[in-house]
C-alpha cells in the first residue's frame, strides 16, 4: 500500500493520494523489530551489573527493563496508550 502511494505520487505529484498512509500492522512490525534487540541489550547490561557486583543498580535496571518490556510484549498496549494520549490531548 505504501509502495502504491509512492508510485502514484511519483507519476502524478499534483494529485493527492486517495487514502492516508496505511499503518495497519505497524505496532506488530515495531514489536517484532525491537523486541529481540531489547532482550540482547537487557541481557548484556544485566550481566555487566552482576559481574561488577552492583546489586542495587542491577535491581533498578531490572525493574526498569520489566516496565519497558511490558510495552514490547503486551498485545495492544501501544494502540491503547496512543489512543489514551490522543484522547487526553483532545484529538479524535
Amino acid at each position: 500500500m505504501i509502495l502504491k502511494t509512492i508510485v502514484e505520487i511519483a507519476f502524478d505529484p499534483s494529485a493527492p493520494p486517495a487514502t492516508g498512509i496505511d499503518t495497519e500492522g505497524l505496532a506488530d512490525f515495531l514489536r517484532k523489530f525491537f523486541a529481540p534487540l531489547f532482550l540482547v541489550v537487557v541481557s548484556v547490561v544485566a550481566i555487566f551489573f552482576l559481574f561488577t557486583r552492583e546489586i542495587t543498580r542491577f535491581m533498578q535496571f531490572i525493574i526498569l527493563a520489566i516496565a519497558i518490556g511490558v510495552i514490547f510484549y503486551v498485545p495492544n498496549i501501544i494502540e491503547v496508550t496512543a489512543k489514551a494520549i490522543a484522547g487526553a490531548l483532545g484529538i479524535k
